[in-house]
């Protein structure tokens, strides 16, 4: 869970070599920037202290990391999510993660992102995601998508760079989806080839009024 709370998010991998453990990751940035500096195979191991487990181990051909964990009592409970009926079902594929990501790197330091339904020229029923500040005169891009779905007049808000960046984690994605309810929640699942799935819910944004 983000410290905004603003996105829960679940990822699985059946097949990770490590003992049974609970480890509290207090700042995930600093984990990825020691990971960051190493190549080829990492090897890694715990280091635990009575019945708690204090530090995680890494190393490459070249480099020796120490990453050190935190107090679990300093992690916040993650909350539970309630689903709610979904309003629209649209599935994601590569493709369309690929597209997102441009749109958004296309408009830096920008967070806004409203996800709205409207007909195409043939009827049909699409998803328009709007990158881009709400000010008329400001920049914009515009992304259609199509899947199963109501049409309604709900403009909902999200923010862009969290939407970016779970996209941009999951671009090796085998399959996805994404669901939306037009109260203000949206879901993204993925999977991969190498058998990681993940799971997603973000909140509308906090600053804009239901």
């Amino acid at each position: 869970m983000s410290q905004n709370k603003e996105v829960i998010g679940k990822i699985t991998y059946p097949n990770f070599a490590l003992e049974d453990s609970e480890l509290a990751i207090f700042d995930t940035k600093k984990l990825l920037n020691l990971i960051a500096i190493t190549t080829g195979d990492l090897l890694f191991n715990l280091e635990k202290t009575r019945n708690t487990y204090t530090k995680l181990h890494f190393a490459d051909n070249t480099f020796n990391l120490t990453y050190a964990l935190a107090d679990p009592l300093l992690i916040g409970k993650v909350a539970a999510v309630n689903e709610p009926e979904w309003n629209a079902t649209i599935p994601l594929e590569k493709e369309h993660v690929d597209n997102m990501v441009k749109a958004k790197s296309a408009l830096p330091g920008i967070s806004s992102m409203l996800v709205s339904t409207a007909l195409d020229m043939y009827n049909k029923p699409m998803c328009v995601f709007t990158f881009g500040d709400e000010n008329g005169h400001n920049n914009k891009i515009t992304y259609q998508m199509y899947g199963d779905m109501e049409v309604s007049d709900a403009i909902v808000p999200f923010n862009s760079d969290t939407f970016k960046n779970i996209l941009h984690q999951n671009k090796d994605l085998a399959t996805g989806t994404m669901y939306l309810n037009y109260g203000g929640l949206m879901k993204l699942e993925f999977t991969s080839e190498d058998g990681i799935s993940s799971q997603y819910y973000l909140i509308r944004r906090e600053q804009d009024a239901f």
